[in-house]
């Protein structure tokens, strides 16, 4: 499953998770200050917080460096997702332990590594839970699309045995038009890979008009009135992006938009460059 519906609200898996870890860390230094007596913890976790966003950002900007390069402004679009999860949990444990270093910080070890293990727990636990309840499709969803011109397709059909990037959008969506031009240059330079954009319950006037207006120009777009595509994905959020290898097999997913670096970063999954 890659988004919760809250009532109007399609929310990212992985951040209604860290939301609930949290809450469960702090809920546990709140326990053991309250009924313990031992030092509040919570500030603390704060600040391993902030250091471990800060550092998975800064690793990731590093990484694609020359994307970011080209419109530094959008290192601070957190909004494309670009996030080095290992690094920013070395940075927040290292914070933890350069913190703690001191004798005069012993008192806080205890309760601070409770509540970071709680909240690890938590989110173990949610996580193996919902890997359960939903089974990520192993391969292209036979799911029946419409082209242009009415005629009737699917993403195995459309693949032709490359690796593929599906995106889910609608004419609606800010996110989906914002991120368009990114993807546009992609299918222009990677030819090895086939790009398609799935339109979401739109009709085809409606959606090839707001194309017509872009003067973005994609190849390869596709009417889903049924939404069919994000049911078989686990997502009911907009823009998501759906990455397959050359064996129609699902590498990893994006919700949001998508920039230049974070685009790149998941191409290099299904199609690495020589």
């Amino acid at each position: 499953m890659l988004s919760l519906q809250i009532g109007p609200l399609a929310l990212p898996t992985g951040l209604v998770l860290l939301f609930v870890s949290l809450c469960v860390a702090y809920g546990a230094a709140w326990w053991l200050r309250k009924y313990r007596q031992l030092p509040d913890a919570g500030p603390l976790v704060s600040d391993m917080l902030i250091a471990g966003l800060l550092a998975a950002r800064l690793a990731f900007v590093l990484r694609w460096h020359e994307q970011y390069w080209a419109a530094p402004w959008s290192i601070i679009n957190i909004r494309d997702g670009g996030f080095m999860a290992p690094a920013g949990i070395a940075a927040a444990l290292a914070f933890a332990a350069w913190r703690c270093r001191r004798p005069a910080m012993a008192a806080m070890r205890r309760p601070l590594a409770a509540s970071v293990v709680c909240g690890a727990l938590a989110w173990g636990v949610l996580s193996a839970g919902i890997s359960l309840a939903y089974d990520k499709p192993a391969a292209l969803p036979a799911v029946t699309l419409q082209t242009a011109d009415g005629k009737s397709t699917s993403l195995a059909a459309l693949a032709g045995g490359k690796p593929m990037v599906v995106n889910l959008w609608a004419s609606w969506c800010p996110p989906c038009r914002r991120e368009m031009p990114v993807l546009a240059a992609a299918q222009q330079a990677r030819a090895d890979i086939v790009f398609v954009y799935a339109n979401q319950r739109e009709d085809g006037g409606t959606a090839s008009a707001f194309l017509d207006r872009s003067g973005v120009i994609l190849r390869n777009v596709v009417f889903d009135s049924e939404a069919a595509l994000g049911k078989a994905a686990g997502s009911s959020a907009l823009p998501t992006t759906l990455f397959y290898d050359a064996q129609g097999r699902l590498v990893d997913t994006h919700l949001g938009e998508l920039s230049d670096a974070s685009l790149a970063s998941q191409l290099r999954k299904i199609a690495p460059l020589p």
